[in-house]
């Protein structure tokens, strides 16, 4: 049973800014060893449940729980201490430091030691380009390289969960798909992947459960193959046009 085995949940739910409501009765469930997707049009609330998943926005009402624990009244510092690493959107990476100091900087609630140079290398493994572009300053990278490194600051942290914000925008297909594959293979690696994204093929292709959020309300919710044989997901979000069986 996947609530049994939670590692993060929303119940109940609501956020604002100001007097705008934005997440409304939200309830979210993501089982440890997961790759959960959260698909939805823009402006529906989705990069708020990150914000709210790491801090930045606190609930005006409901609970959020990781491993069990209400973590909603927490600080963004002691969350990632737990076990929660964020990769944000668009990469947001410090421009001017080097690639080696913004990986370092992913690890900045721990002390430098033998741990430390065992998750460096544990990076460049999965990204031999990272490890060639180590001393490179981090704004002079593709938008591909620019992921990675994100990526790779956030294992710094040695995440048990990761929350990805939308990681394929502004990437090449090539990249996407180098990037869809290393979300995979972290997840069989053992952490659990909680993910914004627009490219719901992609997304469907290699999760485990999903969501729909439309204006701030989940409206959907499954495996992620009970997603991809939904009508109302094929035509929305996958481009498949639904044929009325009289034109058939």
């Amino acid at each position: 049973m996947r609530s049994s085995n939670l590692i993060l949940e929303f119940k109940g739910i609501d956020t604002h800014y100001g007097d705008l409501h934005v997440l409304k009765n939200v309830n979210y469930e993501i089982a440890k060893g997961e790759i959960v997707c959260l698909l939805g049009g823009n402006a529906c609330g989705k990069s708020t449940t990150m914000k709210t998943i790491m801090g930045v926005v606190r609930p005006t009402r409901g609970i959020v729980t990781f491993e069990g624990e209400e973590i909603h009244r927490l600080p963004t510092a002691e969350r990632v201490r737990r076990g929660i690493a964020p990769v944000l959107e668009a990469r947001r990476l410090f421009p001017r430091m080097t690639v080696f100091e913004n990986l370092e900087m992913g690890a900045y609630t721990r002390a430098h030691g033998p741990e430390f140079n065992e998750d460096l290398e544990r990076v460049y493994e999965l990204f031999p380009r990272v490890k060639e572009r180590r001393n490179q300053i981090s704004g002079t990278l593709s938008g591909g390289e620019q992921q990675m490194v994100a990526m790779g600051r956030a294992l710094m942290a040695r995440p048990k969960l990761i929350c990805m914000d939308e990681p394929s925008m502004g990437l090449s297909p090539l990249y996407v798909e180098q990037v869809f594959d290393i979300i995979q293979t972290i997840n069989k690696q053992g952490t659990t992947i909680f993910m914004v994204e627009q490219n719901a093929n992609m997304a469907l292709s290699i999760a485990h459960h999903a969501y729909v959020l439309q204006t701030g309300q989940v409206v959907l919710a499954g495996t992620a193959a009970e997603m991809r044989a939904n009508p109302m997901i094929r035509e929305a979000y996958l481009g498949e046009m639904q044929v009325p069986a009289a034109a058939q």
